[in-house]
């Protein structure tokens, strides 16, 4: 049964993947994610059930499109096929709890975050916003449903407010290097780490600044960024907690030995 509900999730992560392109793409300009229906971006053909299957359709058509064979990037098939892996993993970790729709919920939400962070150095409010009400509610649920008392909730809170006031703090000294964008997102991300345990808080925060610096020095080294070339933080962070999420326990055991 758990094999069952963790390739179910699987499914789920790339039908979910392939909606989250049409978020990605549509949310910055301000476009509705429901109507129309997709189409190709060239000619403009609405495209058929057949090619909306998650990253099938694409390695069918071999990355064009079947009417003007213009290109289709490669990064539509990457969300689906990164969102699916993200569920499977996620399933895996929280399999038997009530946590699991939280945390794919999490999983879609950040996925979409870091992909307009990447094409717009924006994340939007709105979606943050609604995360973080989605989140408190499902996060509830589970706490409820699997008999948990209020701990964790309190924990959860509590990371919210501390994550939120370290990146504030950063705002005020630097604007320019830490958006307000990012403040926002801390707090949603405090929520859902601290819920796991206060310490998977500082855990989930300190692996986004160390995936940043990592890249960045990369980056340099290759001659494709310098000193103050902007580099969006969002999926950064967003990399960070969903490794506390998904090794946490181990990664606090490291710590606290």
């Amino acid at each position: 049964m758990d094999l069952f509900v963790v390739v179910v999730c699987g499914v789920l992560g790339l039908l979910v993947g392939s909606f989250l392109n049409v978020v990605i793409w549509r949310v910055p300009r301000g476009e509705s994610i429901v109507q129309p229906p997709s189409a190709c971006p060239s000619c403009h053909r609405q495209l058929t059930p057949v090619d909306l299957v998650p990253v099938v359709s694409w390695l069918a058509l071999r990355g064009k499109c079947r009417t003007c064979k213009a290109s289709i990037s490669a990064r539509y098939p990457v969300v689906e096929a990164l969102t699916g892996v993200l569920f499977v993993l996620v399933a895996w970790r929280f399999v038997g709890s009530w946590a699991v729709p939280a945390y794919l919920a999490f999983t879609a939400f950040l996925v979409a975050l870091s992909g307009i962070d990447l094409d717009t150095y924006k994340l939007p409010r709105k979606i943050i916003y609604l995360g973080g009400v989605v989140g408190v509610a499902l996060l509830g649920l589970a706490t409820w449903l699997d008999d948990l008392g209020w701990d964790p909730l309190w924990k959860a809170a509590l990371g919210a407010v501390v994550a939120f006031a370290f990146f504030l703090a950063l705002h005020l000294i630097s604007p320019r290097s830490m958006g307000f964008g990012d403040v926002r997102l801390s707090a949603y991300l405090g929520w859902h780490l601290g819920w796991l345990g206060f310490l998977h808080v500082p855990a989930g925060l300190f692996l986004g600044f160390v995936y940043g610096a990592v890249v960045g020095v990369a980056l340099m080294a290759v001659k494709k960024a310098g000193r103050k070339t902007a580099i969006p933080f969002g999926p950064f962070m967003a990399a960070g907690a969903l490794t506390a999420v998904l090794v946490g326990r181990e990664i606090v055991e490291i710590w606290t030995v």
